[in-house]
């Protein structure tokens, strides 16, 4: 495995690593020589796994820190951006802010207990805001590398109606707003961002929208290749993203679906 990113001190900061899309693309960037800032929301009864999985990570050689805090809490953002400071010295730099936040309600609008304009806004805040609240403190922190990568993962549901979906099909829809303006108002900088649109995915995520079983189902009936997309499938382009040669692609959402989007 080549090391590619090991000589430039880069970092990726990942909120939400603990599992899912975040774990897998921590996995590969950490695989080219990539450090890790990993922060996550996760409860006692898990953290035992998502340790195991941390100490394997530390284990391809890079420098791994972690922070099980919530993404929205402008004062520990604050307290994890400046521990990484100065872990990252003057040398270090963040080559990649990943986004993959998954914090969001799955009630429906027309249900026994219905969905509210608070579901909409926590939602929000933590599945689309939050991708500026952290990209805006890492520039006034002056912690980007000069050709820097800002990631997140969006789905098919940020222009299709599913049910339950309501309050994550408006955030996914307002992060992929956001990256745009970030890609615009960013690029002088040497920011890129660009939207992942993941295709169906067996992830905890998935597993909580009611139906799951059918959505897997559909996607490998009718995928070109007869398969679901894996965590891995998504963290290969997160990783081809924060390559050099990534550098001209920039405001886009690019879907990584081995092909169902056009079927």
């Amino acid at each position: 495995m080549v090391k590619e990113f090991t000589p430039h001190h880069y970092w990726a900061l990942i909120l939400g690593g603990s599992s899912g899309l975040g774990l897998a693309a921590a996995k590969k960037l950490a695989a080219h020589g990539m450090h890790l800032c990993i922060v996550h929301r996760d409860t006692g009864i898990e953290m035992e796994k998502i340790r195991e999985a941390f100490d394997a990570l530390r284990a391809t050689g890079v420098q791994v820190i972690t922070f099980n805090a919530s993404v929205t809490n402008a004062e520990k953002r604050g307290e994890i951006l400046q521990q990484l400071k100065a872990l990252m010295g003057t040398e270090g730099r963040i080559r990649c802010l990943l986004h993959s936040i998954a914090r969001g309600t799955l009630k429906a609008m027309d249900g026994e207990t219905p969905l509210t304009a608070d579901d909409f806004m926590v939602t929000l805040e933590h599945m689309a805001v939050s991708l500026y609240d952290w990209t805006s403190a890492v520039v006034q922190q002056q912690l980007f590398a000069p050709d820097a990568r800002v990631l997140s993962f969006t789905s098919e549901g940020s222009h299709r109606a599913w049910k339950h979906y309501a309050a994550v099909s408006a955030a996914k829809a307002a992060l992929e707003a956001i990256s745009r303006s970030i890609a615009l108002e960013y690029a002088h900088r040497g920011i890129r961002a660009n939207c992942i649109q993941a295709g169906i995915t067996d992830t905890r995520s998935l597993r909580m929208i009611p139906g799951h079983e059918q959505l897997l189902a559909y996607a490998q009936e009718h995928h070109p290749m007869q398969r679901a997309t894996t965590p891995e499938d998504v963290a290969a382009i997160v990783y081809l993203l924060c390559k050099d040669e990534a550098a001209w692609i920039n405001g886009a959402v690019i879907p990584a679906t081995g092909g169902s989007h056009i079927v």
